[in-house]
């Protein structure tokens, strides 16, 4: 039965409450408006920025809500001026989308749409600022313009990327948010340079993904820094050569990462959301041309504290 321009009635998986388990509730999907797509959800992850804004530790709590955001789906229906997608394609959502319009859009330099950047707080579709999840009539809110714990989403189109129908939905939602996330941030911020040292804190899917962007790069040294040491024998696979942990060390780990690379490394890239592993990533790098790039999201408490001669 057709269902482009009906409510679809699907599972989701909602939290009601700050830490509260997910509970699987039958839920109301609307059909898109305009410029927004509805996407059968096949196959999703789960990323830890979902476990922070479940936990609502220092961030504000917009419940009851649908998380997730790496996923992997197809087009059901496509609103009102939606030219570029059509039921039946393949399409990664993603959760800092693109206008094509504003400035950020039209610059080489940034992805930070003015209309799609990501925004942790909004729980409702910006064209009229309502949800498209309703159980029993009761508004059920958004998570990052994409919520793919649920079987059918609404998202804008500018949030969704269409992919080649042969990728296997079931690897390549990884590249909804974990792979490109952690690729993106070495080849296009850190960008390092053949023969450089790169040290990355967290050796998750998102740090890994910066360790393959690093070998593709031709770094000379990769330095994988996590505090689980299980994590050294995958981290080899993508080019670690030589791992830290630092529970191993008395001194800071960004003091033991400057001995051992003689001055500190080229490119520091941060993957855990931890403050001080952000700020041992930043003192951590060469002075005079090493660069930092801070991946993980940061509860809103945490303060990055450095000398200011760091800067210098």
């Amino acid at each position: 039965m057709a269902t482009a321009g009906k409510v679809i009635k699907c599972k989701a998986a909602v939290a009601w409450e700050a830490g509260k388990p997910l509970s699987m509730e039958e839920v109301e999907v609307a059909p898109p408006q305009a410029m927004e797509v509805r996407v059968k959800i096949l196959y999703t992850a789960l990323c830890h920025t979902d476990v922070y804004f479940w936990e609502a530790k220092g961030q504000t709590p917009v419940f009851p809500r649908i998380l997730g955001h790496e996923a992997g789906g197809i087009v059901e229906s496509v609103g009102e001026g939606v030219t570029e997608l059509v039921p039946g394609d393949h399409v990664l959502p993603v959760f800092t989308g693109e206008c094509k319009e504003c400035a950020h859009c039209m610059s080489e330099e940034s992805n930070l749409c003015d209309l799609l950047r990501i925004n942790v707080d909004r729980g409702v579709m910006i064209s009229d600022g309502q949800p498209r999840f309703t159980i029993d009539g009761k508004p059920i809110f958004h998570f990052l313009g994409t919520s793919t714990f649920s079987e059918y989403t609404v998202i804008h189109v500018g949030c969704v990327a269409k992919i080649d129908p042969e990728a296997p939905l079931d690897k390549v939602c990884l590249l909804s948010c974990g792979i490109s996330t952690g690729l993106g941030a070495t080849l296009n911020v850190a960008k390092p340079k053949k023969g450089m040292a790169v040290a990355i804190f967290g050796l998750g899917a998102v740090g890994l993904a910066v360790m393959e962007g690093a070998r593709l790069s031709g770094a000379s040294r990769i330095i994988g820094v996590d505090l689980n040491p299980a994590k050294h024998e995958q981290a080899k696979k993508f080019g670690c050569t030589d791992f830290v942990n630092p529970k191993d060390h008395t001194k800071p780990v960004q003091e033991v990462i400057v001995e051992m690379t003689d001055g500190g490394v080229d490119r520091a890239v941060e993957c855990t959301g931890n403050a001080d592993a952000m700020i041992s990533a930043f003192e951590c790098v060469h002075d005079g041309w090493g660069v930092a790039v801070l991946v993980g999201v940061a509860h809103k408490e945490p303060v990055f504290k450095t000398h200011p001669m760091n800067f210098l």
